[in-house]
This record gives structure tokens, C-alpha cells and sequence, in this order.
């Protein structure tokens, strides 16, 4: 074990061209409150059919289709400058060109971390729903964000997080029925974490256990020396849940 993860018992092992790279797990949360216009009753409805037809469970996190919505979106243009604005507010200006984007629908979500399938990435979220009593928490940090409309946030993939009730301590299914909907929709960017300018904004440090990266062939996190994952209802670090190469 190299004596860097002695120093930081938290590491994200990702993919980076061809090879494993490990880095820091970042607490940083980058969070901001735009005045975005309100979205049209006829993609209101749209976005509640969408949602319905997926069928969502409390904690379910689901795509919905972009493309559909850009048709039934007059303001969607001034949202993507608005959100353009910030960013290079913030000094990572054109990011946003350079990502992917994805249009989400999640009612509530459990905790969990992305970096099993984006290590390599931060996410950037733009939130469209009203407020509906809900949080986007980070139990590591203790950070609880209302989510309403025009809220943003750009954070680690490794962090676990989770969206929950408002006076909730931990996920609860029951915070998130069916009637009245309470599904919250949002723009997701992939950013990526070797980015210069966003891993000095995130604080993030590569390469800090090198050795450790060149057992591996799959992204995952790992806690003083072994796998982990977070409890779906409480966020808090439980070890297991990634493996070594075979190779």
C-alpha cells in the first residue's frame, strides 16, 4: 500500500485513455441559483407523462428524451446561456460545449456515488422542477442543497449523495409517493475531471496511488486499502463492492 493512501484513505480509480488512474475524492460543491423562466404547462405535462410511462419507483433515476422536449421548449436556448454564464463564472468557460448532456428524471434518488461508470467525470446539473421539499444532500460533507428551479451544482462523481425529504435524516421511500408528483427533472453534464481548470476548482489531486491503479481494470472507489460503496438509506461508506484484475 503506498504511503499516499495512508494520507487519503478515500481513492476513485478511473479510466483514463487506456490505463486505470487514480485520484482524490473531492468535497467540493459547486453550487449556484439561476433565474430560469418557468417551463411551459404544455412541457410540464409532457415531462409528467414521460415520468409516468417509465413507471418511476421511489429512488429511481431515469433519462428522459431530450430531443422530444427541445420541440416543446421555447426557452430551453436561454437556459443552456444562462447556465453557459455561470460556469465561466466560475472560470471553466465552453465546458459545457465540450460535454455530453443528458435530460434526467429521478424521483427522490438513493445514495449512491457515479464513479463506477464516471470516474472520470464530474457531473453539472441544472434543476427544472419547482420546489418540492426535497434535498440533494452529501453525507460525507453534511452539505444539503434545496432543490428548486434554477438550481445548479457541480460535484464528484465518488461523493455519495442522494436526493431525500426535506426534514428527512437519511432516504425514505415513503417521502416520494406516487400522488402529488414529486419526481424533480434536470440537465446533466458529464465534466471532465482531468479538465485542468475543473480539477483545481474541485481540488482534486491524480496520481496518489499510482501502484494501487495498475492492479485494477474496472472504475471504483476504495476506502483504506479495500472496495466500498455507500449505504443506499444513509449515505455512510460501506467496504466491498469493486475487485482486483484477474489479469
Amino acid at each position: 500500500m503506498s504511503t499516499d493512501r495512508l494520507r487519503d484513505p478515500l481513492v476513485a480509480y478511473f479510466w483514463s485513455g487506456d490505463a486505470i488512474r487514480s485520484r482524490s475524492v473531492s468535497e467540493v460543491v459547486l453550487t449556484g441559483l439561476l433565474d430560469l423562466p418557468a417551463p411551459t404547462a404544455r412541457l410540464s405535462a409532457d415531462w409528467q407523462r414521460e415520468t409516468l410511462r417509465l413507471g418511476l419507483e421511489a429512488g429511481d433515476v431515469e433519462p428522459l428524451s431530450l430531443a422530444r422536449s427541445r420541440t416543446r421548449w421555447p426557452d430551453y436556448r436561454q437556459c443552456i446561456q444562462v447556465m453557459n454564464e455561470w460556469i465561466g463564472s466560475l472560470g471553466l468557460h465552453g465546458m459545457l460545449d465540450a460535454s455530453e448532456l443528458a435530460l434526467m428524471a429521478c424521483r427522490g434518488a438513493r445514495y449512491h456515488h457515479d464513479a463506477a461508470q464516471y470516474g472520470a467525470a464530474a457531473f453539472c446539473n441544472l434543476f427544472l422542477s419547482e420546489d418540492r421539499g426535497q434535498d440533494l444532500h452529501f453525507p460525507a460533507t453534511g452539505q444539503r442543497i434545496p432543490l428548486t428551479r434554477g438550481r445548479t451544482v457541480i460535484f464528484d462523481t465518488a461523493q455519495p449523495h442522494a436526493v431525500i425529504g426535506r426534514h428527512g435524516t437519511g432516504f425514505d421511500p415513503d417521502d416520494f409517493p406516487a400522488e402529488p408528483d414529486c419526481s424533480q427533472i434536470f440537465l446533466s453534464w458529464e465534466l471532465p475531471i482531468e479538465q485542468a481548470e475543473l480539477a483545481r476548482a474541485l481540488r482534486i489531486a491524480f496520481d496518489i496511488d499510482p501502484a494501487g491503479a495498475r492492479q485494477l481494470d474496472q472504475e471504483q472507489v476504495w476506502i483504506d486499502g479495500a472496495p466500498a460503496s455507500p449505504c443506499p438509506d444513509s449515505g455512510r461508506w460501506l467496504r466491498g463492492g469493486g475487485q482486483k484484475s484477474s489479469g
